[in-house]
Order: structure tokens, then C-alpha cells, then sequence
């Protein structure tokens, strides 16, 4: 089902309105979960990083050892090509997809060159003003490059999140703040994360647990530029109980205030604020 409206597909090389269907039941990527996506946003008229993300999803194809087919430029003219169809003031999430169509050595590794396309738009509005989250712990973990494919944007990644994020939410928060394999804090079940304390910005450093998103990348470079003290570094949960602000990044929001942490609450203080502004008046000078 999709999660979206007005939803167009591009799949063999033109472009398709609705959410055509595009694997069959025989294909690795069915069978076997050999999927990768990447995620950019239409919004305000303006495609932050489109570039970036259509490149991060041919390196995924890659760690997958899925063969990537389309080049990262003609991908984002394919998108250009799809987006003409919304209106400016619309929100699209944008997902370029490949998944392994055959199989090759006992037919787990992926059959080189057998390789499915698509890219989906789909109308899903951004945030509201002031809206915000929550977080609290979980007992699920981000795997390791040793037992899972971390350096991907992978779909058969996603079922330990949504299990994350069902655990949050049967407790009555919005997301989970999760611990990579030593127990130190590595991102939310659906996002990067940010604390401020004292002025300086600090988020965990990326140790290849998780993917250090293409937005979080933009949120450090902007803050820096503007004089902010940014550091990555080693985070423990109960450093999130003692700071002033905590805000989520990634590519479906870009910006996530955080209210609460378990029983610590917040304010969504000027840091949080200038981020999202920040980002929004860079994005307006990006052209479609």
C-alpha cells in the first residue's frame, strides 16, 4: 500500500502515472530482499541535494552487489522529467529503487547485470509548523557491517527499524533513540540525531552502524559556516539527559524537534531553529 498520493512510476524507461507494479514473484529482490533505495524531497519548489542522492543510491546498488544501470545525472534528469507533472507548492519524496532481478552462485549472490529499475514520486506533505517527536529507548540494536550491509541503503535493513519503532510507540513515543553494537547512541530508528549543549552541537560519530545521512552532512556544513562548535563523538544516552536541545535529521523532514527523551523534556531552542532556516534558505538557492 502506498504511503503517499499522486504517485507516478518510471520503469522501463518512460514514465507512468499511478503505482505500477514493477517485480515479479521470481525475482531476487522478492525472494531475497536484494533491494536499495534512496530518498530526496520536492519541496518549495526546489530538490536539495538531488544529486547527492542519486549517487548514494548507485553506491548501495554496489554494496549489494546489485550492478547499478543508470548514471546519476540521467537519473536526475529522469526526476526533473517526473517532477513536471506537480505543482510548485506540492511535497514529493522521490525514490530512485534497484533490486536484483536474478541469481547467480546458488542463486543468493546477484546475477551481475540482472538489475531491476524504477523511480517513485509520491506526494507526502512536509511537517507542520511545530511539530515535533519524542524518544525513549529500545532493545533492538544497529547491526554492524560484520553481520549486515550498513554501508547501503538497503530495504532488508528496515524490518529491525520498524520493530524499533513499534517498541517506541507501544511505550507511547514518537521514535527510538538506538545504541549501535556497544551501546553508545548511533542515530533513531528513522533519522540522524543532534544535542546541543552549552552552544555546541554535537552528534555520534559515524563508526559504520549507520548511514551518516546527506542532510545531517549539509546541517554540519552550514552550522559550521555560521560559527556553531559542531563535533562528532563517542554519545551515551545519559548525555542525552543533560543537554538543551536534541533535533532529528534526514531527508523526509530535514529538520525534527525533540520534546522529549523518556521523562527529559525540551524546548525547541534557537539552535534547532536556525538549523531548519539555515537549510531552507540554502535549498532555495538549489535550482530543479
Amino acid at each position: 500500500m502506498a504511503t503517499g498520493t499522486q504517485i507516478r512510476t518510471y520503469f522501463e524507461g518512460r514514465w507512468h502515472d499511478g503505482d505500477l507494479a514493477v517485480m515479479r514473484a521470481a525475482d531476487h529482490g522478492s525472494w531475497l530482499g536484494t533491494t536499495v533505495f534512496d530518498g530526496a524531497r520536492y519541496a518549495h519548489g526546489v530538490v536539495p541535494d538531488l544529486v547527492a542522492h542519486c549517487a548514494r543510491v548507485n553506491r548501495s546498488a554496489t554494496a549489494l552487489m546489485i550492478t547499478p544501470t543508470v548514471d546519476a545525472a540521467d537519473m536526475v534528469q529522469i526526476v526533473r522529467e517526473g517532477l513536471a507533472a506537480y505543482a510548485p507548492d506540492t511535497a514529493v519524496y522521490i525514490r530512485p529503487m534497484y533490486w536484483a532481478l536474478e541469481g547467480g552462485d546458488l542463486g543468493i549472490v546477484p546475477k551481475e547485470g540482472a538489475t531491476g529499475f524504477a523511480i517513485s514520486l509520491e506526494a507526502i506533505p512536509m511537517a507542520a509548523a511545530g511539530a515535533s517527536t519524542t524518544l525513549t529507548t529500545t532493545r533492538f540494536r544497529r547491526p554492524v557491517m560484520e553481520d549486515n550491509v550498513v554501508n547501503a541503503k538497503a530495504g532488508c535493513l528496515y524490518p529491525n527499524n520498524a520493530r524499533m519503532l513499534a517498541e517506541a510507540r507501544s511505550k507511547g513515543f514518537g521514535n527510538a533513540l538506538v545504541a549501535d553494537a556497544m551501546g553508545n547512541v548511533a542515530e533513531t530508528a528513522s533519522a540522524n540525531v543532534f544535542m546541543v549543549r552549552d552552544g555546541v552541537v554535537l552528534t555520534p560519530i559515524p563508526n559504520g552502524t549507520f548511514l551518516a545521512g546527506i542532510t545531517r552532512a549539509r546541517h554540519m556544513t552550514h552550522l559550521r559556516a555560521n560559527g556553531y562548535d559542531v563535533r562528532e563523538a563517542v554519545l551515551t544516552f545519559d548525555d542525552f539527559r543533560t543537554v538543551d536541545e536534541v533535533f532529528l535529521s534526514g531527508n523526509m523532514m530535514k529538520v525534527t524537534p525533540v520534546s522529549a527523551f523518556d521523562d527529559r523534556q525540551y524546548n525547541s531552542g534557537p539552535v534547532t531553529q536556525a538549523v531548519r532556516e539555515m537549510y531552507w534558505d540554502w535549498a532555495a538557492t538549489e535550482t530543479l
